[in-house]
């Protein structure tokens, strides 16, 4: 018996490397979303030794320091490399603080509209009737919304800041992870492995959360990259508009709303900057999306 369960175990172990043998081929095929990669956990690597990389604290503000340009512009000083905004904070400083801000608000919106997305799709697919006519038109009146439109009401409602933005951007995104899981859900149902798990008398929440769930995740973990780099976009939106993270907090969004002044001005470091950064963390999002697309799509595999 014990022969058999090492066995089964190393089978197991040997089936797992295979996979993600496969999967690696698949993603490393596109080599936009390696580059992607790359730079998503460099952008990791900044926000959890924010303390130790960043030269200056981002609350930091120095009265003989303001407004100067970077180091390689004339005027620029080499104690701070990217330059300072209007009140004497470096801008360096402050972008890699940023960091922590945007994969921290990353994280929750998505994981709050997964889980919530995951859990009405299920019911919603599974169930169908009156449940899934009741779910599905709610979440077509959310969708019926400009969604930056609509999480501007939800913020207004739940108070401006961090956390009412993160909520209202994760309520906004659930639509589409309800849609998702219900279409995948209502293709796994009817197969052979569901039905013969159903004749032996599993329950209807371990059919729908063991037995089905699982065979759907494919979607789903591209939606939620997807997601990501959305979620980013859209908070810094809201701190722009004075709606996001509050003064004098480092995320991007509110660092542009800081620096919009300056726009028509010749302080292009205040504003190009942060821009800069919102960019490249969002396609380098994208790309790894794509490449997460290509490796858990069959019918891309097959092609």
């Amino acid at each position: 018996m014990a022969q058999t369960n090492i066995q089964s175990g190393t089978s197991t172990d040997a089936s797992l490397r295979r996979q993600l043998a496969e999967f690696w081929y698949y993603f490393s095929e596109n080599r936009g979303a390696v580059i992607g990669l790359a730079v998503f956990v460099l952008l990791v690597i900044i926000a959890v030794f924010a303390p130790w990389i960043a030269p200056h604290s981002p609350a930091d503000q120095y009265r003989d320091a303001t407004l100067l340009p970077p180091f390689f512009q004339e005027g620029g000083r080499a104690d701070y490399l990217l330059g300072t905004d209007a009140v004497g904070r470096d801008i360096l400083s402050r972008l890699i603080y940023g960091a922590r801000y945007s994969l921290f608000i990353g994280i929750v919106v998505t994981f709050i509209a997964l889980v919530g997305g995951i859990f009405l799709g299920v019911i919603a697919g599974y169930f169908r009737g009156w449940v899934d006519t009741v779910i599905m038109r709610l979440m077509d009146v959310i969708l019926a919304f400009p969604s930056l439109l609509l999480a501007l009401v939800l913020v207004a409602i739940i108070g401006p800041g961090l956390t009412g933005a993160m909520i209202s951007i994760a309520l906004v995104y659930q639509p589409h992870f309800v849609r998702l899981t219900r279409a995948a859900v209502m293709a796994e149902k009817t197969r052979d492995y569901v039905v013969a798990a159903k004749v032996a008398g599993a329950s209807p929440l371990r059919l729908m959360f063991k037995t089905i769930l699982p065979n759907c995740m494919a979607p789903l973990i591209v939606q939620a990259t997807l997601s990501f780099s959305n979620a980013i976009l859209d908070a810094a939106a809201l701190g722009f508009l004075g709606y996001g993270a509050q003064p004098p907090a480092s995320e991007w969004g509110t660092m542009l709303a800081d620096a919009r002044e300056f726009i028509a001005s010749g302080q292009w470091w205040v504003v190009t900057l942060p821009g800069l950064a919102i960019l490249i963390t969002v396609l380098a999002i994208n790309l790894v999306g794509d490449g997460l697309r290509d490796a858990l799509d069959p019918k891309l595999k097959r092609s």
